[in-house]
């Protein structure tokens, strides 16, 4: 027999019985569509991991105060991690390029009659920049694709200088809404307004800004922003001095090893940390790079992603049985057929590639409505998962692979079982 009538009698023998035929597709459509959108939440997972932490380049250490709970409450374990341990660590360390620094206090925000309580940042004069870096908020309706600078935050004015910074100068910087709360569409540069009983001359206004994630639109409130130089916001907002969120610059990103060793050699010094009785050191700080976080992150979601491609493969498995079974019923009531097949010259392989050519339509027509299926559900699949989802195209041509040979592997016993009918009892049965 040719390939073309072999294929022809198993394209007539799926026809035979269409019901049977289209809920043994279900079964693949199901496990193929779920391989899909599957895949999707684990990239997704994924590429949420390295958004989260896209502010922290790979030649950047962060350096936070190590806390402990006493009484229901997270202390610090030991001393804070204070401006002037930042101030002076590019000066004493060859290896630390800058220094970025920043603080959160509450403050009451007035301008005349208006009043806002609001969160008040500090920070160093390389604050836009570190807007930018962190990837989580943009100039509105920007431009997808392109690069984020400190200047596109900027609408009107300027942010502080490193001098006004060091100096502790009363100067500010408002987000969009805040100089619109405070000012109601009168100029604020170069006006007063209050920072709890302290003036504050305003420098520059913020563009209006967007939550780069669609998802955190509604709960995010980028455009209510005043910014001070940090040691102009110790002393205005904390009656004693806080601890400092810094993130150390590193020169050179491949001596990375070793210019921690010198910030923890550093931290040592300052804060008076010597070894116990055991010959450990007790720090009262950490230390944390990009690196240390995604490799702990990004292992989870792996194992995340594997975990869910697993459930996607058993509904395939699940769709397999389900093709081995029609086969198999198939086989028992075409027994007559095949005697007769056999007796006019038909050859074992005949047999065997006709009914495996079934098994493969069945599972290829699974696939192809199952990746249609897989792709409009991804949507669907990010709504419950927070928005995230990433659909990878090469997923597509793989599920369907994987259907096609799911049907050819789930097919080939009852192809073979029916290659090995003896013609003269096949033809006696009824």
């Amino acid at each position: 027999m040719t390939l073309f009538n072999t294929l022809w009698a198993a394209i007539g023998g799926i026809a035979g019985n269409k019901l049977r035929a289209a809920l043994t597709t279900l079964g693949i459509v199901i496990g193929v569509a779920s391989v899909i959108s599957m895949l999707a939440l684990g990239n997704g997972a994924r590429a949420a991991v390295d958004a989260n932490f896209r502010f922290l380049g790979s030649d950047m250490v962060q350096i936070s105060v190590k806390q402990k709970i006493d009484q229901g409450e997270l202390v610090p374990v030991g001393e804070i991690l204070s401006y002037d341990d930042g101030l002076r660590m590019p000066g004493e360390l060859p290896l630390v390029e800058r220094v970025l620094m920043s603080v959160d206090g509450n403050g009451k925000v007035r301008h005349d009659r208006e009043v806002l309580d609001m969160v008040v940042t500090g920070t160093t004069a390389e604050g836009l920049l570190t807007l930018a870096s962190q990837g989580q908020v943009q100039p509105l309706r920007w431009p997808d694709g392109e690069r984020l600078t400190a200047d596109a935050f900027l609408a009107r004015g300027r942010f502080f200088t490193p001098a006004e910074v060091v100096a502790g100068a009363d100067v500010c910087v408002l987000g969009h809404k805040t100089a619109n709360d405070l000012f109601n569409g009168d100029e604020p540069l170069e006006q007063i307004v209050w920072v709890n009983r302290k003036k504050c001359l305003v420098i520059g206004i913020l563009t209006e800004l967007e939550v780069t994630n669609p998802a955190l639109r509604n709960q995010s409130r980028p455009n209510e922003l005043l910014y001070l130089p940090i040691s102009t916001a110790i002393v205005n907002l904390f009656d004693e001095e806080p601890s400092v969120q810094i993130t150390a610059r590193i020169e050179d990103e491949s001596r990375m090893v070793t210019a921690r060793a010198q910030i923890i050699d550093y931290l040592r010094q300052r804060h008076n940390i010597i070894k116990n009785e055991v010959g450990d050191y007790e720090d009262d700080f950490e230390l944390t790079t990009r690196q240390d976080i995604l490799g702990a992150q990004q292992e989870a979601a792996r194992t995340f992603a594997f975990l869910l491609a697993a459930m996607a493969v058993v509904s395939l498995i699940v769709g397999g049985i389900g093709i081995m079974n029609v086969m198999l019923v198939s086989v028992t009531e075409r027994t007559r057929e095949i005697g007769v097949r056999m007796a006019v010259g038909a050859q074992q392989r005949d047999i065997v590639l006709q009914f495996l050519l079934e098994a493969v339509l069945i599972s290829g027509f699974g696939g192809v409505l199952g990746s249609a299926v897989g792709v409009l559900s991804v949507p669907l699949a990010a709504n419950f998962n927070r928005g995230v989802a990433l659909l990878d195209p090469s997923s597509i041509p793989l599920a369907l692979l994987v259907a096609l040979l799911t049907g050819l592997l789930f097919g080939l016993y009852p192809a073979v079982r029916a290659s090995r009918l003896d013609p003269i009892e096949a033809l006696r049965y009824e």
